[in-house]
């Protein structure tokens, strides 16, 4: 009986939660110049506010006049001053929450979490689920057992402010009425060492009737293959009721043959776009690609043309300027405090009624080191269409320049972890170079201009991404290696792994 009401119920809250983000949908322009008025009407009385002449502030060419683009390191001296507990520099108040990710030049990043913004991560995940519900007309996963594959949930303080990974810190929000129902307990979530996380969860789940697992492919793909070895089954013979599996963090495209095979039978899929800085897009429509940008979520968004990023008269647009099937470098303003503030993530949009879209990129990675400027989605693109044709099974690659080779023209190198090699190696190398040729004109014009050869497949052994990782101290957490470089950093320490 119990049972029977939680479902009924989540349909019957689904039902409301989607008729009411119908009005959004149709209103994403105006509300995004409303919401950004509205955030520097707030903050006009912080250090930054004062600093950037908010208070005379009245469009959004405005404030694109007053607020340059920042990254990390411009705004760290006023992060650096928040987290010695000071109020009024980036927002009205001291964060709720840092959310702590491992960053480069900057070392750890301490990204906050306003008392405003915090209900705006539960409520994209929340949004997320309830229109698969709606839409599918689905709710039996709820009386089921449900697996969240995330960091430890334990936080430590900050001159008072809560920190952790932002995975750790969604966990203190799960809604009650999923809470019963969740796993791994307490005591394996705030475990460090990965691997031996992973083997617990399975210790805790293998024997229950899972309904809902939710992850980054990586990590999910760890423990099926876990499960798998130890018990010889498909992981849809394991779990018979599982029915959903919630995903984000990289593109799943790459890692669905793989997640198929694995999973061995059919599972729905709902694709999410989570960050530390907040939660921008879900997946709500199952028969095609692209995800729902969330325009009333607390965020206001702007899009530099990717070509034009990094430089001094970048433009910077808005909703209402955007091109489809453009490359764009996202940046964000939030309710957390963070102005005019560049990710570092490349979105593309697919569709204008609804803004959907789809992350194609880094604007960190990419591979440029003969002017050609690869960027992650031409070559995942690729990869994809070079499967279709020329079967195989690929755990993970990174592509990197080979600028200096012993002999003949400089090339592209793709590192790549086959679970399952394709029957014709060159049929499968010819046809990837001319999947990625076909997506970007400049390297087609450097191979058929013999500036460079064409591409190299370099195979590596079994588990060689897992054991990187690892000697890395990478394993597990946020971590996720990047698919190209514009450098051999990551492919020189590949090299050992090679067959």
């Amino acid at each position: 009986m119990l049972n029977f009401f939680k479902k009924n119920a989540a349909l019957i809250w689904a039902k409301k939660h989607v008729q009411k983000a119908e009005e959004f949908k149709k209103n994403a322009e105006k509300n995004q110049e409303d919401l950004l008025l509205s955030l520097v009407g707030t903050a006009q009385k912080t250090l930054f506010g004062r600093e950037h002449d908010f208070e005379n502030i009245h469009s959004v060419k405005e404030f694109q006049e007053r607020v340059p683009i920042a990254d990390y390191e411009d705004l760290k001296p006023y992060i650096e001053r928040v987290k010695k507990g000071q109020a009024n520099i980036l927002w009205t108040e001291t964060p709720e929450y840092f959310a702590k990710t491992s960053g480069t030049t900057s070392g750890s990043k301490y990204i906050p979490i306003s008392k405003e913004g915090m209900p705006f991560q539960i409520a994209g995940a929340q949004s997320a689920l309830f229109h698969y519900i709606s839409k599918k007309g689905n709710a039996d996963f709820v009386n089921g057992k449900m697996i969240f594959l995330q960091g430890s949930p334990e936080l430590e303080e900050v001159f008072g402010i809560k920190t952790g990974r932002l995975s750790g810190i969604v966990a203190h929000h799960i809604p009650n009425y999923l809470q019963k129902n969740r796993l791994p307990s307490w005591e394996t979530n705030i475990m460090e060492d990965w691997e031996a996380k992973v083997d617990k969860i399975i210790e805790e789940t293998e024997k229950e009737n899972m309904t809902l697992i939710s992850g980054i492919p990586p990590w999910l793909i760890m423990y099926f293959e876990k499960l798998t070895e130890k018990h010889g089954k498909k992981i849809k013979q394991l779990f018979p009721n599982l029915q959903l599996i919630v995903t984000g963090g990289v593109n799943y495209e790459p890692y669905r043959d793989k997640m198929e095979d694995l999973l061995g039978g059919t599972v729905d899929i709902i694709q999410t776009f989570p960050a530390s800085e907040g939660f921008f897009a879900f997946q709500d429509d199952y028969t095609k690609e692209g995800l729902l940008l969330l325009t009333n979520h607390g965020i206001f968004y702007e899009f530099i043309p990717l070509e034009e990023y990094g430089k001094p008269d970048a433009r910077r647009l808005t909703l209402k300027d955007i091109e489809l099937n453009k490359d764009y470098a996202l940046i964000l303003t939030t309710n957390s405090g963070l102005w005019a503030y560049s990710i570092g993530d490349v979105v593309r949009f697919i569709n204008k009624n609804p803004y959907r879209v789809l992350v194609s990129g880094r604007t960190k990675h990419f591979t440029s080191a003969f002017g050609e400027h690869v960027i992650a989605f031409e070559v995942e693109e690729a990869m994809k269409a070079t499967l279709e044709k020329y079967p195989a099974q690929i755990t993970e690659f990174h592509l990197a320049p080979q600028v200096n080779p012993t002999e003949g023209l400089p090339y592209h190198e793709w590192l790549i972890e086959f679970e399952k090699e394709p029957e014709s190696l060159e049929l499968f190398t010819n046809e990837l170079d001319d999947q990625l040729r076909a997506r970007n004109t400049y390297y087609d014009d450097l191979i058929s201009g013999n500036i460079l050869q064409k591409l190299h497949i370099t195979g590596l052994k079994k588990n060689a991404f897992h054991e990187y990782a690892k000697s890395q101290g990478k394993l597990g957490g946020q971590n996720k290696t990047p698919r190209l470089a514009n450098d051999r950093k990551v492919a020189d320490l590949l090299e050992i792994y090679k067959l």
